[in-house]
């Protein structure tokens, strides 16, 4: 392993951003913005760490698609840094689908995690950044050219779930054609 993992005590927030380690993190990762293209495939809000957003949800900031239909629509080796913050579980993705009367089928449950993982390899600039938000730390994947540089522990206390955040570089050497 070498990588850093950082340990951090902090309240949880439904707004993942606002969690004080994780604005930390993506103030020094993510700023000055100008010269990025940052992306934020699952928003909800607009937090001012991303130059294009979406969610599904009409009701939220940015585009409201899929997101993987809004990946699909970048082109090849463009974005230079990923936020990807996605319902942490099938059953969060279930309620996100069900309060917006749409419904889940088995493809989304089964092979939609990995066509986003796809999706953003193909995306990311080679040495650009995946920051991966969730309950593991899975991430994109040594098996599609990423490799972790930090992992982050965030402890809510109580009965509340850990946080995990996962920096990845995108290794691979060429572009896409």
């Amino acid at each position: 392993m070498n990588f850093p993992i950082e340990y951090h005590f902090s309240m949880p927030n439904h707004l993942t951003f606002k969690i004080k380690p994780i604005k930390k993190l993506l103030e020094k990762l993510c700023f000055p913005i100008e010269d990025k293209v940052i992306i934020d495939p699952f928003c909800n809000r607009k937090h001012g760490y991303a130059t294009h957003y979406n969610d599904i949800n009409p009701n939220n900031y940015g585009s409201n698609i899929d997101a993987l239909e809004w990946l699909k629509l970048k082109s090849n080796s463009t974005v230079d840094i990923i936020l990807f913050d996605p319902p942490y579980s099938n059953r969060q993705l279930k309620e996100c689908y069900d309060n917006l009367g749409l419904s889940l089928n088995q493809d989304m449950t089964q092979v939609y995690w990995s066509n986003l993982k796809k999706e953003i390899s193909r995306i990311l600039k080679p040495g650009g950044i995946c920051i991966s938000f969730g309950w593991n730390t899975n991430g994109i994947g040594k098996n599609l050219g990423f490799e972790k540089t930090k992992i982050m522990v965030l402890h809510h206390g109580g009965n509340h779930n850990d946080t995990l955040v996962l920096v990845e570089k995108n290794m691979q050497k060429r572009l896409y054609s």
